[in-house]
């Protein structure tokens, strides 16, 4: 398998994937409870999406408990610690960093394939949908209707643990880079970020995006 997240995540980020799902066994009893409804695929996945982020607290050194979901569905973090997790079709991940050198991460990955009739009217504004016009006629191979959505999914997942508000998929705009496999979202609702940054790619089958807010605090090289 391709390590996807490689190369949309910076050095002081630690990052788990995997294709092969864990069972809901594997959880923690305040997390099994939260899927306790649910079918087979969902307590699959989001078992192994946890299994992931065990995984990468235990390479920071960090030992965790159960990791439920908090307001809004973000994950509650252990003490000290930020991350993100996704799950789409055949990929589960998590990636978490220290607080000292990351404030925030948002992290998400989707199939590889266009958007399902309607989304991208529901989340484009007119000049992201102008943009994936152009970008579609310069390079088909890739799913930039979809990508759009990944990237603001990224970006919300980045924005709420640190203002702690809902972000409409209109309230960002985004503009593309296909060079240089990144994107910048001018942020249209007051709150701790005018701008914020991120990183895509599109590869063995997952389109993943990422937004990683480095602390001002952090080391030389860390990004």
């Amino acid at each position: 398998m391709a390590e996807i997240l490689r190369a949309v995540l910076p050095p002081a980020v630690t990052w788990v994937e995997t294709r092969d799902d864990r069972g809901a066994d594997e959880l923690f009893p305040e997390e099994a409870a939260v899927v306790a409804k649910a079918v087979a695929k969902r307590q699959a996945e989001f078992a192994t999406v946890r299994w992931c982020a065990r995984q990468a607290l235990a390479r920071l050194g960090v030992t965790s408990g159960p990791i439920v979901p908090g307001e809004r569905g973000a994950p509650s973090w252990p003490a000290g610690v930020v991350g993100s997790m996704t799950h789409c079709l055949g990929y589960r991940a998590a990636a978490v960093a220290r607080r000292g050198e990351v404030t925030s991460i948002g992290v998400d990955a989707e199939p590889a394939a266009p958007l399902p009739d309607g989304v991208l009217e529901a989340i484009a504004r007119p000049a992201e949908t102008e943009m994936l016009a152009r970008l579609a006629a310069r390079e088909p191979g890739i799913h930039w209707d979809r990508l759009l959505f990944s990237a603001k999914e990224s970006v919300y997942k980045a924005w709420f643990p640190v203002a702690g508000t809902f972000l409409e998929f209109h309230e960002a705009e985004l503009v593309v880079d296909p060079a240089a496999g990144t994107f910048t979202a001018r942020l249209l609702q007051r709150g701790p970020f005018l701008e914020l940054g991120g990183r895509w790619t599109q590869t063995d089958g997952v389109v993943a995006t990422s937004v990683v807010v480095l602390s001002p605090s952090a080391p030389a090289g860390s990004a």
